[in-house]
């Protein structure tokens, strides 16, 4: 019997037979479970596995415990596709359709039916006697057609159109009892783990509820943003209306040479919504009888703020608007007076990093008429400097200031709110992979991210993604408990952008060595993008804010 060295950090490597079970290595190796903690998967040689995961090679093994980053992330999906099973099951002849997050939330619908509550009881009940069972969830391989025989028979067309895309003649699969699902990524071993959820009724549909990264061991009471859930349903029904709901129905779309008029209807959608948002800014100027005003534009990573800012400058004066835009970053304060991490390191991203006394003193005093010394920062010094140029907000003028904090009223406390007009802007992509899968929006920004800063920043995938979970926690306190005082907001996300960062993203990711520690990142990443088709970059319009992350844009930067 041929057999494999297994090593587990802190103890000797083990000989075992190849083939053996990642649980069962994790036993025999010396891991000492933990039921305060449970393993959910494993990582073997830096790559997420399930628990059933078979070895063939000698490898390292750490557990992942399901209250971790990477164990949360296969809870949820491990969630999902039980409530699959469970929809199949008590909701026989509907069509489950995963939608979008809200919060510590993912929504769902039922295609062309509202979740009544009898129909939700009865998805609870099944979902409840699911886990109860503790069945077990097995990832196994079966043949080409066998898949599309499967998934058209029951009414899963664009999981049938995935197939067909990759054209693997062994497709993996994970199955519990008689269901059976695409494999998107490790799962839990067995339904009965998964023991922490709610699901809740919610619009026309209903939300499934799962712990946070702040308490991965309860269900806490969390609030939805309204806004946010509107404009994903329309972003949503807009989908719907083109018939471009999902990976493989834009894979189609792409191979059948039509993607092109595809991306000149959802350009023209980005120009239309930012004509709305300059219409509006115009008439709350008009409300409060020609007062100066500052447009606040802010948004995590990635979300194309810059070019966005750029477009809606020139929509402002289509409808007879001056747009005068001010750089946050010119307001630094000293590099000795900038905050710090609790490693000593600078937080830039702090608000009190911002001068806030100087930048309201010049808005109140570009607001009142006079003209201010326009400042700016020097990066390499850390200081401030002042090299005689002169600003003042001309007649029908109105400013323009795109930053982190700029949702957030600390950061203008002397400017009333009516002189606010206030921008959130985010990448929600309506797509989904199919319909039990959904595309997270940190993806798709960190995508946009990866290729962005090898473009113009010289940065490896590897340095962007290893500060990638810093970017998060700065988003998740300094811009997202502010999203919903927004006047406006604005969708980024393009439809057919992953299939064009496909070609830019994977060679960077195929750079991540399996002994940097953001391997399994780099190899999520790249599996989830070989589900797009390529398209082409010369199809982009120069105007495009996806030219932000590709480069060749029509704006200057």
């Amino acid at each position: 019997m041929n057999t494999i060295s297994i090593a587990l950090a802190g103890s000797p490597a083990v000989t075992l037979p190849q083939g053996t079970s990642v649980e069962s290595a994790l036993l025999q190796a010396g891991y000492v479970p933990d039921e305060a903690s449970p393993v959910i998967a494993a990582f073997v040689n830096n790559e997420v596995r399930a628990l059933s995961y078979q070895i063939h090679i000698n490898a390292t093994v750490a557990p992942i415990l399901h209250d971790e980053p990477e164990g949360q992330r296969v809870y949820r999906r491990s969630l999902c596709y039980v409530l699959a099973i469970a929809a199949s099951r008590a909701c026989q002849g509907r069509r489950l359709l995963i939608g979008h997050a809200l919060g510590n939330a993912y929504f769902y619908s039922f295609d062309g039916e509202a979740a009544t509550p009898e129909l939700l009881e009865a998805l609870k009940k099944e979902f409840s006697t699911i886990v109860a069972d503790d069945k077990p969830i097995e990832r196994g391989v079966i043949a080409y057609t066998e898949a599309l025989t499967f998934f058209r028979s029951h009414r899963m067309e664009d999981a049938a159109l995935l197939v067909e895309r990759h054209n693997y003649s062994e497709v993996p699969v994970y199955r519990c009892g008689d269901f059976m699902d695409l494999s998107h990524g490790p799962l839990a071993a067995r339904t009965g783990v998964l023991q922490l959820y709610r699901i809740e009724a919610f619009h026309d549909g209903f939300l499934l509820i799962f712990p946070g990264s702040r308490a991965p061991r309860e269900i806490q009471p969390e609030h939805r943003s309204e806004m946010l859930f509107q404009i994903y349903r329309e972003y949503k029904q807009w989908g719907r209306i083109l018939g471009i709901s999902s990976v493989g129905q834009l894979n189609r779309l792409t191979e059948q040479g039509q993607v092109k008029e595809f991306i000149r209807v959802a350009e023209a959608l980005h120009d239309k919504k930012i004509a709305q948002i300059a219409d509006s800014l115009a008439e709350s100027i008009h409300a409060t009888g020609g007062a100066g005003k500052v447009a606040l534009i802010a948004g995590p990573s990635s979300s194309g703020k810059t070019t966005f800012t750029k477009k809606l400058a020139v929509q402002l004066t289509v409808v007879g608007l001056v747009p005068v835009v001010i750089s946050l970053d010119d307001y630094f304060v000293p590099r000795e007076k900038t905050p710090k991490n609790p490693d000593g390191s600078y937080n830039f991203e702090h608000i009190e990093a911002i001068d806030i006394d100087l930048l309201n003193q010049h808005l109140l005093a570009l607001f009142a008429g006079d003209e201010i010394d326009v400042r700016t920062f020097n990066f390499k010094t850390g200081q401030p400097e002042y090299r005689g140029a002169k600003l003042s907000l001309p007649e029908r003028g109105v400013l323009v200031m795109e930053g982190i904090h700029g949702l957030n009223d600390a950061l203008t406390p002397r400017i009333p709110r009516e002189q606010k007009y206030k921008i959130y802007v985010s990448a929600l992509t309506q797509l989904n992979l199919d319909d039990h899968n959904r595309i997270a929006t940190t993806d798709n920004r960190l995508i946009r991210r990866i290729v962005r800063d090898h473009q113009f920043r010289g940065h490896s995938a590897t340095a962007t993604l290893e500060m990638w979970p810093s970017v998060r926690r700065g988003e998740r306190q300094n811009i997202f408990p502010f999203q919903d005082s927004a006047d406006s907001t604005f969708n980024t996300a393009l439809d057919y952008e992953l299939g064009v960062l496909r070609n830019h993203a994977e060679p960077l990711l195929r750079q991540v060595k399996p002994t940097d520690s953001v391997y399994h990142e780099a190899v999520r990443l790249q599996t989830f993008l070989k589900n797009f088709t390529v398209i082409p970059q010369k199809l982009v319009p120069q105007e495009s804010i996806l030219r932000e992350f590709i480069g060749e844009s029509g704006f200057h930067y």
